[in-house]
């Protein structure tokens, strides 16, 4: 079959202002919500990643309920990038290699990236993996893009035929965890579509039906006070409120309505997030969101961040959970947010004007 996407040979990523700042690259510009913390973030991040390098097996794998998914092995991996580490450099340049070999490794002949132990739940794991090699494509040794980017244009294949099943009413332009699902929710719709939007960063044709689909799908899962649902509309717990600001404002809706309703719902409520039971993904989205929106949102959410989860970071650097790298790797790419070095994450920067 014709591919639907096609890459193009001059990768964009060379084209964007990464630096800002990072432990390893030194401070250009620390953020002024980051700055009172600067140094205890610096700090808690050579112990996180000391304590991932120690734990990553040699196979990339880690310990753990979920150590085995490729998703949790992307996230680990995406969490240095989000500091500033590059694959095949520096101190942990091999251990981003070994994260992006072994998720290579698990992807299928029809491009499906399954979570090992978990196939019906196997598009959170092919979202998160995809997310990953699009943001490492085009800073890789010359045989290794070549296989990322052959394997990246199976991967979101596999994820614009799964928004194309046919769904129940009102599971439209969505996503679930099965490619075949006939209906969606919004946790991992999110991926997905972020998925797609780094994809089109690094030169993929994404057609724009399937990214105004998607749009469509997170605006209506919205409710009357501003939350937004997991399928339904409203109702849902503040990460989804988070996370459906992050795929609106990332996509260019950042002056919508339904941003503004689902951002007074995220003010209100994000104080909760320690006590949700996915409370990792839940921070993760609501800190991302709140850093797009800039402002107020983000001097107090990101201020709150700081203060909350530094210190409960374990003595050995990591953060406790069923799957300590799962944890701690959420938690960094929390911490990580406003050294803007995730090219799928940066923003307008007269934001905050």
């Amino acid at each position: 079959m014709r591919p639907f996407i096609h890459f193009s040979k001059v990768c964009l990523l060379g084209a964007l202002a990464l630096p800002f700042f990072s432990p390893q690259l030194g401070a250009q510009s620390i953020s002024p919500v980051l700055a009172p913390h600067a140094q205890d973030v610096e700090e808690a991040l050579d112990k996180a990643f000391e304590y991932l390098l120690r734990t990553q097996h040699p196979d990339g794998t880690f310990d753990g309920q979920y150590g085995k998914s490729a998703g949790v092995v992307a996230l680990a991996g995406m969490s240095f990038l989000a500091a500033g580490h590059t694959p095949g450099t520096d101190r942990y340049g091999k251990f981003i290699n070994d994260c992006i070999d072994y998720v290579l490794k698990q992807q299928n002949e029809d491009g499906y990236i399954l979570t090992t132990g978990k196939p019906d739940k196997g598009m959170y794991s092919h979202n998160i993996s995809t997310l990953f090699l699009a943001e490492v494509s085009g800073m890789l040794d010359p045989g290794r893009d070549v296989k990322v980017r052959a394997a990246l244009e199976k991967a979101i294949r596999v994820i614009l035929l799964a928004q194309d099943a046919k769904k129940r009413g009102g599971h439209e332009g969505g996503w679930r965890y099965s490619p075949k699902a006939n209906d969606s929710d919004l946790s991992v719709s999110g991926w997905a579509l972020m998925s797609l939007k780094a994809a089109r960063l690094n030169g993929a044709m994404v057609p724009e039906k399937n990214i105004q689909a998607a749009i469509e799908y997170v605006k209506n899962r919205q409710g009357e006070n501003g939350s937004l649902g997991y399928q339904g509309k409203g109702g849902g717990r503040v990460a989804l409120s988070g996370l459906g600001i992050l795929c609106l404002t990332l996509t260019g809706h950042i002056d919508s309505p339904e941003v503004r309703l689902a951002q007074q719902d995220l003010m209100n409520r994000y104080q909760k997030l320690p006590r949700d039971s996915h409370s990792e993904y839940g921070l993760y989205y609501v800190t991302q969101a709140a850093f797009q929106l800039g402002g107020e949102s983000w001097e107090q959410i990101g201020d709150w961040l700081y203060r909350t989860y530094l210190p409960k970071q374990k003595e050995d650097g990591s953060w406790s959970g069923k799957t300590p790298v799962y944890s701690t790797s959420m938690i960094v790419l929390s911490l990580t947010v406003p050294y803007r070095q995730l090219p799928i994450y940066q923003r307008d920067e007269t934001i905050d004007e």
